[in-house]
């Protein structure tokens, strides 16, 4: 979209803050405004995940990179540069951190109360926010009653109480679908206009499998672009000047399919939606993780045209969208437009440092929470004989893994012991959380030999995920492994150096299987894209695949403990899904993992090598990972990996000979 603004004005381009001292510089949209233009500023939290302060609980220190109290004191520098402006937040701000966890598990949430990230959302003046998928992690009177404490409204166009209706405008919703927000605009020539902004929220359906147990029977998801399609020509008719779409929904596919969990350049498309926020893939848009993605603009900022902003995690950046409105006649219409995410920290010469402040309201609203969860998470359950690390989950056996499939073993043995399938073979599926990637060079599980507290449970297992068990064959056994395996790309033999980790297939769908052994033949291609899809269905890259030193029956039948995401059909996996289920915990796995290292008292976390990659004539390969992995390296097993010089944004190169 190309900006139509007028030549300068002789309205001053630079404005004294009197709360810092420093000049603001203006944005050319304020500054170049005239009579009946008008500059509105949308700011964007995103992914907040209970993030408050600027502090990791796992790893028990403060953390420069995250924190609302850090993207706070933005906000205010921020709304200095605009002569307009409105804040929005996108959803995910009620789970992802041990603060999330002390609140639903030992101080509840009962009517009345203040959730401690509602309490700091509160101090900044948000306009509006809109449910994420892990505000249904801990249940729906839990989101309800905390939802009841913002002093904003919260909106979601497209979950329902029980069923779905016959049209969208028919369902009950739990909230209300959009808020159409009264403003009062300053145009250019300082003339006060009123603007009606109308804000609509959206959620991916994918909660009904990713939250079954708190859903199922309650509750119903439609699909995003349909719910907008009804809803959007309903705000128009009730006078919303321009809209806003509130989408905790990645960007996505131009195509369309039903209940896309990732629709935003879809939604873009809708008629009458004038800007998107987004979030729920923690990215930063525009940024150059977008660019050549058909249907973005990642120069403008821009979804099918349209203006748009994704604004990282856990408050790592403030999302920012400039409007140059025009008054024509009673209607006003968006003729220019500019995005950025703008971050709160940045990484020079291998250290991070902040480049803002914390705000001081923000940190004393959640400070009592904040002491708690202290307290909370160094609470020792047991010990570990030998280090708990995640620096090398990518390429080999790990035992920030193994504890995890040892102890869902335990569990769901004991949970069977008098069910029809107590004659079944156990196996586990558990997969990497901290891997580095987006989370940075000190994005990994590290616990040193010795006491265990509750802080290095949740750091082995982020999720509030329960424990679930499936019944599968020998043959689904294997295309689960080949699923897994898409994280690596494929190599050629007699090659040097190649890379290793397709940065595009996540950690946590890179699932180990424990009770069977395996190799990876990474010379053939992957089976099965990202999202499950098969792009090569004749590729194995599975081979040895064996059970009890025999190669594996096809037919036999094992259980599998894994997590309620994955039994219900998260990440694409073949044949995986609700069908399967056997069993439905009432447990979270990080409780089992809790229980188990209580009983245990000691702890032999060792990975056991059960997997590895078949040789590979001549071939080298080079991954990435934290600088601390250097101290693990000579306890990897089952691999030989030599230090291959310094990676990029802080990672160390490490290189694999197979």
């Amino acid at each position: 979209m190309t900006a139509m603004i007028p030549p300068m004005s002789r309205r001053t381009f630079l404005a004294g803050s009197a709360a810092t001292g420093a000049f603001i510089v203006l944005h050319p949209f304020s500054a170049r405004a005239q009579a009946n233009q008008a500059h509105l500023r949308i700011m964007e939290t995103t992914d907040l995940h209970v993030h408050v302060y600027p502090y990791d609980y796992y790893g028990d220190k403060p953390n420069d990179t995250m924190g609302l109290s850090r993207t706070a004191s933005i906000i205010d520098q921020i709304r200095d540069e605009a002569t307009n402006a409105m804040l929005v937040d996108n959803g995910d701000f009620l789970q992802g951190n041990p603060m999330g966890d002390y609140i639903a598990y030992e101080r509840g949430m009962k009517a009345g109360d203040v959730h401690p990230v509602i309490k700091a959302m509160n101090v900044l003046g948000y306009d509006a926010s809109t449910l994420g998928n892990h505000e249904f992690s801990y249940g729906l009177d839990f989101m309800m009653n905390t939802i009841a404490g913002a002093d904003f409204p919260v909106v979601c166009a497209n979950v329902t109480k029980g069923e779905l209706a016959a049209s969208a405008r028919d369902d009950d919703l739990f909230l209300k679908p959009y808020v159409i927000v009264d403003k009062m605009l300053q145009d250019g020539a300082g003339s006060d206009h009123q603007i009606r902004i109308g804000l609509i929220g959206f959620v991916p359906p994918q909660i009904m499998s990713w939250d079954s147990r708190h859903l199922v029977g309650k509750a119903a998801a439609r699909d995003i672009v349909k719910s907008a399609e009804a809803w959007v020509p309903q705000m128009k008719e009730e006078g919303a000047d321009i809209i806003i779409a509130l989408s905790h929904s990645g960007m996505g596919t131009p195509k369309y399919e039903e209940n896309l969990e990732n629709a935003s350049i879809l939604l873009a498309g809708i008629e009458g939606i004038d800007a998107i926020v987004t979030g729920h893939s923690h990215l930063d848009f525009p940024g150059p993780k977008f660019d050549g993605v058909e249907g973005l603009d990642n120069g403008a900022g821009t979804i099918g045209g349209k203006p748009a902003v994704m604004g990282g995690f856990w408050g790592s950046h403030l999302g920012l969208i400039d409007l140059m409105l025009e008054r024509d006649g009673n209607a006003w219409r968006v003729v220019g437009s500019t995005s950025e995410a703008r971050p709160i920290s940045q990484r020079v010469d291998g250290k991070t440092s902040a480049l803002v402040e914390s705000k001081p309201e923000v940190e004393a609203a959640a400070k009592e929470e904040h002491e708690a969860t202290l307290a909370y998470v160094r609470t020792p359950v047991g010990k570990t004989s030998a280090p708990l690390h995640s620096y090398f989950a990518l390429v080999a056996d790990d035992p920030s893994v193994q504890i995890v499939s040892q102890a869902q073993i335990w569990y769901i043995t004991d949970m069977l012991k008098e069910t029809e399938y107590k004659d079944l073979p156990v196996l586990s599926a558990a997969a990497p959380f901290k891997a580095g990637g987006r989370g940075g060079p000190d994005y990994y599980t590290d616990v040193p030999a010795g006491d265990v507290a509750i802080r290095n449970v949740a750091d082995l297992y982020l999720y509030p995920n329960t424990v679930q068990a499936v019944a599968i064959t020998g043959t689904q056994v294997k295309e689960w492994l080949e699923m897994s395996s898409g994280i690596f790309n494929q190599v050629n033999p007699g090659k040097a150096d190649q890379v290793l980790i397709n940065p595009g297939f996540p950690s946590y769908n890179f699932d180990v299987i424990d009770g069977v052994t395996y190799k990876i033949d990474l010379s053939k291609p992957a089976k099965y894209d990202s999202e499950g899809a098969v792009i090569n269905a004749d590729s194995n890259r599975i081979v040895d695949l064996m059970f009890d030193g025999q190669p594996i029956d096809p037919q036999a039948r094992f259980v599998v403990a894994t997590n309620n995401y994955r039994a219900g059909g998260g990440g694409g996996f073949p044949d995986i899904d609700a069908s399967k289920l056997i069993f439905e915990a009432p447990d979270t796995n990080r409780d089992v993992i809790v229980r188990y290292i209580v009983e245990q008292g000691t702890i032999n976390p060792s990975a056991d090598a059960n997997w590895t990659f078949a040789p590979v004539e001549g071939a080298t390969v080079i991954f990435e990972t934290g600088p601390k992995a250097e101290t693990f390296i000579a306890d990897v097993k089952g691999v030989t990996i030599e230090a291959a010089g310094e990676g990029a944004e802080g990672f160390s190169k490490y290189r694999i000979t197979l």
